[in-house]
């Protein structure tokens, strides 16, 4: 817990960042947006109508949408403007949490100039005020305690939906739900979600004191709140700069969404520390292909690939493999023309499986895939985020003939409980996953070569080859140092023994080390 504690301050402090910046640009949008509904009444259908089509789409695909929207628009704005845009990170974090915050803000926006009383806008005619001076001398000042009010509910979901930015690069309060999930932390789920609440609900009084102020003409109770809003945007403004200014910018090295991505992306950090004296910063679950994108666009500047998810996914070969080595070999070729180097292949292979129970494949006497696939209409089938959708499922269905009675997405670390407890009869398991031994998990064997190899390799984008060579050669120092076995221990010593990815990473850094 003490480790989770000391990264407390950053991720609350990104997650401020994030919230605030998304919520201010969301009320300068909206509110402006909202007085000219309220003027052009043949506008209110579209904005309001576009702003709730926008609440409807899941938090997280708005998130994930962003990543490729930006990605093509700034190939164009660096081809046209010289430009460049960040597909991953902050930027389409913050695009998608203003998205999701506009709604409130307009609605109320509306609802507040639209409910102020006939003859308080007559009685400013006849005083001779124009339509500008009528909104900004008496509509806007009594609609304003019910526009504040919507900022007060944009803020609370702002501030819950910014957890989810993790998965696009942005540092937030997420990265402990996600990397607690897949590493059966509670105490690291337990701690984000504290936090996150505490403070939504501390934004949310802020803002209420604020519109209290306003409603009952309470002008302590605004300045006092208004002041503390005002100094909590100078904090985040003050701690943004100071985080980007003066040290030398880290390495950021990427991690997937499971958990022997966290331990080789803090062994990677921790090596380039220790070998190269290089400052080093991870960036936590990041989907395969965002992985790909970001280190292509020189937006981190390495993590560990596999082979196979290169040779299927990114090169989208199908049919069976070559043998290892050819793989390995035409996917370097393949990324280099991508300007992509690889640094190393550290040694081992963690490919996808196909997993049971080990009571039921030996009484159902499976060995192989080719004996699963005639009694898989009988059984259910459980596989990760990633797993239905990627090649290697199509080609299992279409080489084994397999047609299973039930198919059920779930996150990576409750595959095994779903297996345990008979939700699910086979799952899309890893070689190296330590849960197998520990939970008597059975591997079915691949007999036609389906499955592609996937040897664990370290990427790295040329700019950071180019920027240092000294860290691109300690990389390099790690080829063939992991075997199948000591990266299956790193694992379950994570996963079944309840020890942090950093740690045991390091454990191994020092191993390392010391053998020279």
């Amino acid at each position: 817990m003490s480790e989770q504690l000391a990264l407390l301050p950053e991720y609350l402090t990104a997650h401020l960042q994030l919230a605030l910046v998304a919520l201010a640009a969301a009320a300068l949008a909206s509110i402006p947006l909202g007085v000219a509904v309220t003027r052009r009444r043949a506008l209110e259908g579209p904005v309001l109508g576009l702003a709730s089509v926008v609440q409807t789409i899941p938090s997280l695909a708005l998130l994930a949408v962003m990543v490729p929207a930006l990605a093509a628009l700034g190939a164009l704005t660096s081809a046209r403007l010289g430009i460049e845009l960040s597909s991953i990170g902050y930027l389409p974090a913050i695009l998608a949490l203003t998205l999701y915050g506009l709604l409130p803000i307009l609605r109320n926006t509306v609802s507040g100039i639209e409910g102020v009383d006939p003859a308080l806008r007559e009685a400013a005619a006849g005083l001779g005020m124009t339509g500008r001076q009528q909104l900004l001398r008496v509509e806007l000042p009594l609609a304003l305690p019910v526009i504040v009010a919507g900022v007060r509910t944009a803020a609370v979901w702002i501030v819950g939906t910014a957890t989810l930015s993790t998965p696009v690069g942005a540092t937030s309060l997420g990265n402990f739900i996600f990397s607690g999930l897949q590493t059966r932390n509670g105490a690291a789920v337990l701690l984000g979600c504290a936090a996150a609440a505490a403070l939504a609900i501390a934004l949310d009084q802020l803002i209420r004191g604020l519109e209290l102020g306003l409603r009952r003409r309470r002008r302590g109770l605004l300045a006092a709140s208004l002041g503390a809003l005002l100094a909590l945007y100078a904090f985040t403004g003050l701690s943004f700069f100071a985080g980007r200014a003066g040290a030398a910018r880290p390495v950021r090295i990427g991690a997937k969404t499971f958990t022997e991505q966290y331990v080789l992306a803090e062994l990677l950090a921790g090596w380039l520390r220790e070998e190269a004296a290089l400052p080093t910063r991870v960036v936590h679950s990041l989907g395969s292909t965002v992985a790909f994108d970001a280190l292509r666009a020189g937006q981190i500047d390495a993590y560990v690939e596999y082979t196979g998810t290169v040779w299927a996914t990114l090169m989208k070969r199908d049919g069976a493999a070559p043998p290892r080595d050819q793989v390995l070999a035409e996917v370097e070729r393949w990324l280099a023309e991508r300007r992509i180097v690889v640094a190393a292949a550290l040694g081992f292979e963690n490919s996808y499986a196909l997993g049971m129970r080990g009571a039921d494949a030996r009484a159902r006497g499976l060995r192989r895939i080719g004996d699963l696939a005639r009694q898989s209409p009988e059984l259910a089938i459980g596989g990760d985020f990633e797993f239905f959708a990627r090649a290697e499922w199509t080609a299992l269905e279409r080489g084994y003939g397999l047609a299973f009675r039930a198919r059920r997405t779930m996150d990576p670390s409750l595959m095994y409980q779903a297996l345990a407890a008979g939700e699910v009869d086979v799952i899309s398991a890893y070689s190296t996953d330590g849960r197998l031994a520990a939970g008597d998990v059975v591997l079915l064997e691949d007999e036609r070569g389906v499955i592609p190899p996937y040897d664990a390799i370290v990427l790295a984008s040329e700019g950071f080859a180019a920027e240092r060579p000294a860290g691109l050669a300690a990389l390099r120092a790690l080829a063939g140092r992991i075997d199948r076995t000591r990266m299956q221990r790193m694992n379950f010593a994570v996963d079944g023994g309840g020890r942090s990815p950093g740690e045991v990473a390091g454990e191994l850094v020092a191993e390392l080390r010391g053998r020279r």
